[in-house]
């Protein structure tokens, strides 16, 4: 069996607080991303750096209507217990969310691609995406050939995280000839591979698909 899914409504939650072994703390907050437009209904989730405009990244099995879609982000914004208060605040994307439906998550299961099986996973282990360049994004199938490879160090995905002060995200890129976009984040702790998930409504309707950073230890998810 694959690793159990946490409730993601604990990390979109503003408010929401958790302390790491180190004794480094965190507060929960959610940051706006926009909307993506998904005018195919499949959906990618990867490292845009790695995979954008290569042709790598495949949309996961499970589709949605066409349409619009919020993105937003829970961010943790860390402290450490006895260091005196930094000047800019150290946050962390500890989760990405993309809202299909205004409805509450009864169910969650890992986002497949195709030939992914479930049956193959052991205990704790997970699909997921790697991360090479410390960073996430979602964004339709139908709009991977909308941005240039963005294996160099320009172009609009750097543009949009060189920001001052640095940001985390969600940044918004816009393909400004097709209007097709995407919305990226920085990856909680860098690089590494990271679960995404689809969550489902009480009729088994997609409520959601969330990218699980591993910022928020599991911890802090048990009562």
């Amino acid at each position: 069996m694959p690793m159990p899914a946490p409730d993601f409504s604990w990390h979109f939650t503003p408010g929401n607080t958790f302390t790491e072994e180190s004794g480094t703390s965190g507060t929960l907050s959610v940051v706006a991303g926009g909307e993506l437009w998904l005018h195919t209904g499949r959906v990618i989730a990867c490292d845009p750096f790695v995979s954008l405009g290569a042709g790598e990244a495949e949309p996961f099995t499970a589709q949605v209507e066409p349409g619009r879609y919020r993105v937003d982000a829970a961010v943790a914004t860390l402290v450490r217990e006895g260091e005196p208060e930094a000047d800019t605040p150290h946050l962390r994307v500890a989760a990405a969310r993309l809202v299909i439906k205004e409805a509450p998550t009864v169910s969650w299961e890992l986002a497949l691609q195709p030939g992914q099986d479930l049956a193959e996973l052991d205990d704790e282990e997970f699909f997921g995406y790697g991360v090479d360049a410390g960073t996430g994004c979602f964004y339709d199938a139908g709009s991977d050939g909308s941005f240039p490879d963005c294996a160099g160090d320009e172009g609009p995905l750097w543009d949009a995280f060189d920001t001052v002060p640095p940001s985390p995200g969600p940044h918004t890129v816009t393909d400004p000839a097709t209007g097709h976009n995407l919305i990226a984040f920085t990856s909680g702790w860098g690089d590494g591979a990271y679960p995404t998930w689809i969550g489902r409504d009480e009729a088994g309707a997609i409520t959601c698909f969330v990218t699980d950073f591993f910022v928020v230890p599991i911890e802090a998810l048990v009562p």
